[in-house]
């Protein structure tokens, strides 16, 4: 009975201990919950060895999109453009703009003097727009609607601030498919100062 007692006892003790632990366990914020579980299928990519001191979040292998492992940056020495690829079909272009911002204002300029194309906003931010461009055919009205093929491409374009000096990041000129472009968006905007400076 004392035996049966002892081990009712030590089994609560630790229960008790085991729920007075879990007041130890750090409380992640909301904010960081969200960043992780929006940044799950990525991994950081330091860009300081290439002359750019920031760090980028690239997807990984578990993104689905045909991904290489290891992200390739074509980078010449005293260039102010990097071509960042992962895959064939992943890629975001860098340019160092020096203190010139509004470059998403400007963009949006640009694009809105475009006669052969129809573009439609997707996100549109101070910082980062994401658009579908559409080629207008003439005389679509009147083709027989099995002629011809619908000319979508999906693309973003986004600024980013490092210190003084202000960074173009957008998708190749011909665009992608939208699955694509929206890991883009989310590796633009996951651009931030890396520690190494």
């Amino acid at each position: 009975m004392i035996k049966f007692s002892l081990l009712k006892g030590l089994s609560l003790l630790g229960i008790m201990m085991m729920f007075l632990s879990c007041d130890d366990v750090p409380v992640v914020n909301k904010e960081d919950a969200e960043f992780i579980d929006e940044y799950y299928e990525f991994q950081d990519f330091n860009l300081s060895s290439y002359e750019l001191p920031a760090i980028i979040s690239l997807p990984d292998e578990t993104a689905n999109i045909g991904a290489a492992t290891k992200p390739e940056i074509i980078h010449t020495e005293s260039d102010y453009q990097w071509d960042l690829k992962v895959g064939r079909n992943f890629e975001i272009h860098i340019e160092d703009c020096a203190e010139v911002g509004d470059l998403v204002k400007e963009k949006k300029k640009e694009l809105a003097n475009h006669t052969f194309y129809k573009i439609k906003y997707l996100i549109e931010d101070k910082e980062l727009i994401m658009y579908e461009r559409t080629l207008v055919v003439s005389g679509m009205d009147n083709a027989s609607p099995t002629v011809g093929i619908e000319h979508k491409s999906y693309h973003v374009y986004g600024q980013k601030k490092l210190g003084k000096i202000y960074y173009e990041l957008r998708s190749r000129d011909e665009g992608s498919d939208k699955t694509i472009i929206d890991l883009m968006v989310k590796s633009i905007r996951s651009l931030r100062p890396s520690e190494i400076q």
